[in-house]
């Protein structure tokens, strides 16, 4: 069976939910009779038990005085907010806007030796020029009807980046060249990105493939966004949500993803000549053939 992000956020929640209904048991209680203690609805220990109904802090509390388990509520609750935190939704990690979450990532950014990146979709956020940056995060706030910050927010990605000069850091990045032609921005903006992807790529830390549309008998299809964080943690972006990997076997099935897309891409001069047609592309639009 082929796992996902989301088996492994279920995964999580499942142990902890296992962990309370072990002290229930000890504590010689049904679900029923510890639900009719703590004032719940009869059948909430049940679904607690079972993951359909994540707990808040204070029904763990309540579960572990009912118990007599009190001495546990504290690992307990802080095992809860690691599943919880697996899986977040971009409204609530964007509820006051973009800036925290570009800010939020900084410490793990500057923890990780070996940064690996596969996007499909957009030119990613390391080595994004602000003007791109700003076009992509006005859409983003948009669409998710969150708060305007986005020059702050920009400024906030503009500053992390200088991850890419400092320290020993090294980036692995991976786009599929529909990237290259997506056009995120105006026709300027876009030249000016492709043109700071040209640069980006020849700093020594940097390794940049592209996937050329002409690959054959691709090994693995087009996938959703992903970073690799050394061999620790992965984030994993969907249109709703993100999602943190961190069971062993999901990093090998990720980090065996990015291997074979790795395959298919072309590197250096040829990375370099597909740059630079779209931006030709760009300044000098071909004429669509009229229809007659």
């Amino acid at each position: 069976m082929v796992k996902t992000p989301s088996s492994s956020v279920q995964r999580a929640r499942r142990e902890s939910a296992a962990r309370l209904r072990e002290i229930r048991l000890d504590a010689g209680l049904t679900a029923r009779a510890l639900s009719a203690e703590a004032g719940w609805h009869e059948s909430k220990a049940s679904r607690i038990e079972s993951a359909k109904q994540a707990p808040t802090d204070a029904d763990i509390h309540m579960w572990c005085r009912v118990c007599g388990a009190a001495d546990q509520d504290a690992d307990l609750i802080a095992a809860s907010r690691i599943a919880d935190s697996m899986y977040v939704e971009w409204r609530r990690q964007n509820r006051t806007g973009l800036r925290r979450t570009q800010e939020a990532r900084v410490p793990l950014f500057e923890q990780t030796r070996l940064m690996r990146v596969y996007c499909s979709t957009v030119i990613p956020g390391l080595f994004q020029t602000s003007t791109y940056a700003a076009a992509l995060l006005s859409s983003i706030t948009a669409f998710r009807g969150t708060p305007d910050d986005v020059e702050q927010a920009v400024a906030a990605r503009m500053a992390r980046n200088r991850v890419l000069h400092e320290g020993d850091h090294r980036f692995g990045v991976l786009v599929e060249e529909s990237v290259l032609r997506y056009q995120v921005a105006d026709a300027a903006t876009m030249v000016g990105q492709l043109e700071h992807l040209l640069s980006v790529m020849s700093l020594p830390s940097v390794a940049l493939g592209v996937i050329p549309f002409s690959a054959e008998h691709r090994p693995i299809w087009t996938l959703e966004t992903f970073t690799l964080f050394d061999q620790a943690r992965i984030h994993v972006e969907t249109l709703s949500a993100q999602i943190t990997v961190t069971a062993p076997s999901e990093l090998i099935l990720y980090i065996r993803a990015f291997e074979q897309l790795a395959q298919m891409a072309v590197t250096g001069a040829q990375a370099r000549r597909l740059i630079t047609s779209a931006i030709e592309d760009l300044e000098h639009p071909r004429k669509s053939p009229q229809v007659r």
